[in-house]
């Protein structure tokens, strides 16, 4: 008899393809072992995919960005994985996450453990930012602190943030120099290329395009105060102009779907300038039509002509 094979169920392959420094997933180490963990993101509040690696006394923190396109996918070994982002895995100072509770604790104004501000019954995996190097040793960048006995109690502080926020503007200022990255008029805002070799950027260019960097890891509140903090103006960026086909006349009144030419305003098109004639047209327009009746008599009413 012909044995039947047995057929595999189509078994789901859970793999990224992700770019790391090797330090990250060092499995030479005993201590490391990577863990992707749901975090709230300090900027908006809602879960993010961070990295933790590392034992104690050596954890840090990763932030993980992907970038991603519709319908691609990986070949991983002789398998093809579905999920064709690209992950890019980055150290990140854990102060950014912790921030945000100690705000909240800050409200009400008093001293507590470290502790037991930072806890969340949905992202409970946030105590372990806790244990991230220098995480502990680093609170008083951004609160008060007070010891008792051997004890130490922290308050949020509006004045520390803010002048820890400063450096942290003041030293990705010094990374853009070093760069050599364009960050003034030379910039094209939507893809960030360089169009000038040259390059004229102001100090407040500078400052300017490092708040936008790091307004990415705080809340829009703090990002507000940051600003009026490093006394930059604020954002007044011209919108982008629209491609010629997507351009319209401004009127007094809104104008809805492009699609419902029925909704324009007359005098968008009064404005108009005339069409340029086709070939076609202008060969048309050369024919004698002496004699000839337009179409439009062809439709018209007859006259009724009354009997006397």
């Amino acid at each position: 008899m012909a044995s039947k094979k047995k057929r595999t169920p189509n078994v789901q392959n859970d793999s990224w393809v992700v770019i790391a420094a090797d330090s990250v997933i060092d499995s030479q180490r005993k201590d490391n072992d990577p863990t992707f963990v749901r975090l709230r993101n300090p900027a908006t509040d809602a879960a993010s995919l961070y990295m933790l690696s590392g034992g104690k006394g050596n954890l840090q923190l990763f932030e993980v960005k992907a970038f991603e396109e519709d319908f691609r996918s990986w070949f991983v070994g002789q398998t093809v994985q579905r999920d064709g982002r690209l992950l890019f895995i980055t150290p990140m100072d854990p102060l950014y996450l912790i921030l945000p509770y100690l705000i909240k604790s800050g409200k009400e104004g008093k001293f507590q453990p470290v502790d037991q501000m930072v806890m969340d019954e949905e992202f409970p995996v946030c105590t372990r930012l806790l244990n991230c190097t220098h995480s502990f040793s680093s609170m008083h960048h951004i609160a008060d602190e007070k010891e008792v006995g051997s004890l130490k109690f922290h308050r949020y502080s509006q004045e520390k943030t803010m002048a820890w926020l400063k450096k942290k503007v003041e030293k990705t200022v010094l990374v853009l120099k070093t760069k050599n990255i364009c960050v003034g008029e030379g910039v094209k805002s939507s893809s960030y290329i360089r169009v000038k070799m040259e390059s004229n950027s102001s100090k407040e260019d500078y400052l300017g395009y490092a708040h936008g960097l790091i307004s990415e890891y705080i809340s829009k509140d703090l990002s507000k105060d940051l600003r009026h903090h490093l006394q930059l103006p604020e954002i007044t960026s011209p919108k982008e102009p629209e491609p010629p086909s997507k351009k319209r006349k401004l009127s007094d009144k809104p104008v809805e779907a492009g699609e419902d030419y029925t909704k324009f305003n007359s005098a968008d098109f009064a404005r108009k300038p005339p069409k340029k004639m086709t070939a076609a047209q202008k060969n048309l327009a050369k024919v004698d039509k002496s004699g000839m009746k337009t179409m439009s008599s062809f439709f018209s009413p007859k006259v009724k002509v009354e009997k006397k």
